[in-house]
């Protein structure tokens, strides 16, 4: 796995060989991502959610690319520890890794974002609440993007705020765009 731009781009990160529940994001799947973001979002100054944290890859990647506020949620122990020891190993400013239930996180959470991205376990029975649930909370800024990663067997066109979706291989990006003020 490897940061792929910015200040940090071509560094490798050697998560954990073990990972029961975690499936990283391709380094295509994230190129085509990151891609799309960086023609449509001005990283300085983004204030990022990173649901479902993982390895940290994406969050890593907003990092280097300039994003100043970062949060992750990751509930599993040895993958909170991970993100935190590396994200100490890249000297990160500003990037708060919280161990809690996303969901629950999500219920509690006061705070509202430039950018959410939420890769989750692809086999996650709740997974089309995740959308409802961002917009429900308000947890999107005006014009806030909420990406979610997912396979073909999940279809968010006609969600409310739903712009558009990519395919990249098996994994699919859906971005929704919150616009309160029309």
């Amino acid at each position: 796995m490897r940061i792929i731009a910015g200040n940090l781009g071509g560094r490798k990160i050697n998560p954990p060989s073990k990972m029961p529940y975690t499936r990283p994001t391709t380094d295509v799947a994230k190129e085509g991502l990151f891609n799309i973001l960086e023609n449509n979002l001005e990283f300085v100054d983004v204030k990022s959610l990173d649901l479902f944290g993982g390895t940290g890859s994406i969050s890593y990647e907003l990092a280097s690319r300039g994003a100043e506020d970062i949060t992750v949620v990751e509930k599993d122990a040895d993958m909170f520890e991970f993100i935190k020891n590396t994200s100490l190993h890249l000297r990160l400013q500003n990037f708060k890794v919280i161990k809690m239930d996303v969901f629950r996180f999500m219920q509690q959470c006061t705070e509202k974002y430039d950018f959410i991205f939420a890769g989750p376990p692809y086999a996650l029975e709740t997974i089309d609440d995740l959308p409802a649930m961002v917009i429900e909370k308000q947890l999107l800024k005006d014009k806030g993007w909420f990406v979610l990663e997912h396979t073909s067997r999940n279809n968010y066109e006609g969600y409310p705020s739903f712009v558009t979706q990519r395919k990249y291989g098996t994994t699919i990006f859906t971005i929704f765009i919150n616009r309160t003020e029309q």
